[in-house]
């Protein structure tokens, strides 16, 4: 019986305390392999994470035909080049799962 990826504790703290912010431009090379994965604004990444370490093909499917995960677009990679933007980024071997910062209000 698989366990719930949300109840493990252990590598929700473990990918929540390796996620970064980090400019477009370190991530060129990894995007180069096709290895940077887009995550929509609506989604929490680090569940997405965790589904994704625990092999949720299930949700991880749906989101996929949702259009909210993604392997980033060269016209994503283009604009964010452009833009110098930042973004969230967590690994999950060897993806690297990136998400837009969320406007922070000060």
């Amino acid at each position: 019986m698989k366990t719930d990826p949300l109840k493990d504790k252990e590598l929700h703290d473990k990918i929540n305390s390796e996620t970064a912010r980090v400019h477009w431009s370190e991530l060129e090379r990894h995007f180069a392999h096709g290895n940077v994965v887009y995550v929509s604004e609506e989604l929490d990444l680090v569940e997405v994470a965790l589904r994704i370490a625990h092999d949720d093909k299930a949700n991880v499917g749906r989101w996929m035909t949702e259009g909210k995960v993604a392997k980033v677009s060269d016209v994503q990679a283009r604009t964010w080049q452009a833009a110098g933007t930042r973004l969230w980024a967590s690994v999950v071997s060897p993806f690297v799962l990136v998400q837009p910062e969320k406007h922070a209000v000060h």
